[in-house]
């Protein structure tokens, strides 16, 4: 069963790579450098950042009052607390009500101001400035890590013990099975339709494999593990507890780009953890059975 359960995330993930033309399912550099370079209407302000702001990426003056977006952006700037020699001042809004996408851009413009003030923007400093966007995207977001303390550990680790893990463990993947019809795969499939058009529709699809991910990890917290198995069943709770906290994080590409790039980057690496460490597990299982 816990194959199964793999194989739900993992289908098809070289119709994916093929389709997006990258290495797995990660956005490599270049396209991620042409995403976020992306200026549609060709009015010195990137798609992501209107959208951050308000104003339209397909029309440079988007309320045809005669004054261009890039003017009113830097008016907006100026309100939301850029002073004069460039820094944000982020108490203008608590921090905590900012989206990844929000402390990025705020951070970002703060440095091309100074930048700009110092004379030092120039092609490499575009081009670091632009890395440094793609390796955030590629940093691993806060996730929550569970500890051994919440899971529910039995000291017995009888045959009859394993054996009853192994049935609550095919018990918590059968009474509500994830359907095979459309796997997250599938999704992300017709969410990506090209290096730079994305389909954010298909995403309410991820709903109920994000509501049922939930409920398989809630439900492998409160089972019974033996403690020869403890470890191994951490491994496998946190490595859904990621693709959990992914999926959450793609839901968000219209709100926080920064976020769901970030899901889209690191969904391979965290699908392969998963399903090595539910691979570990069930050869614990059968070992200790036979």
């Amino acid at each position: 069963m816990l194959f199964l359960v793999a194989l739900f995330f993992i289908k098809n993930k070289t119709v994916f790579k093929n389709q997006a033309n990258q290495e797995g399912l990660a956005y490599g550099n270049e396209t991620l450098e042409s995403f976020v370079n992306k200026d549609t209407d060709g009015d010195g302000i990137l798609d992501w950042e209107e959208n951050l702001w308000g104003t339209d990426p397909l029309k440079k003056d988007t309320n045809d009052d005669g004054t261009g977006d890039d003017v009113e952006v830097a008016k907006m700037k100026a309100a939301q607390g850029m002073s004069v020699n460039g820094k944000i001042n982020l108490d203008v809004e608590s921090s905590e009500t900012l989206t990844e996408t929000d402390k990025f851009s705020r951070e970002l413009f703060s440095t091309i101001a100074t930048l700009s003030q110092a004379g030092e923007i120039n092609q490499e400093t575009v081009e670091k400035l632009s890395n440094s966007l793609v390796e955030q995207i590629k940093a691993p977001s806060v996730q929550k890590v569970f500890l051994m303390s919440d899971l529910k550990i039995i000291q017995d680790n009888s045959l009859q013990a394993i054996k009853n893990y192994d049935s609550a463990l095919n018990n918590i993947f059968s009474k509500k099975p994830l359907s095979t019809d459309r796997t997250v795969i599938d999704i992300l499939n017709d969410f990506m339709q090209g290096e730079e058009d994305v389909n954010v529709s298909v995403l309410v699809e991820l709903d109920p494999i994000i509501i049922r991910t939930g409920e398989i990890i809630d439900d492998m917290r409160k089972v019974s593990v033996p403690e020869s198995l403890a470890s191994l069943h951490l491994e496998v709770v946190n490595g859904m507890q990621r693709l959990f906290e992914n999926l959450k994080s793609l839901k968000l590409f219209d709100t926080d780009i920064v976020l769901a790039l970030g899901a889209i980057s690191q969904y391979e690496t965290n699908t392969d953890s998963m399903t090595g460490a539910m691979v570990n597990l069930n050869n614990a299982i059968q070992a200790k059975i036979k």
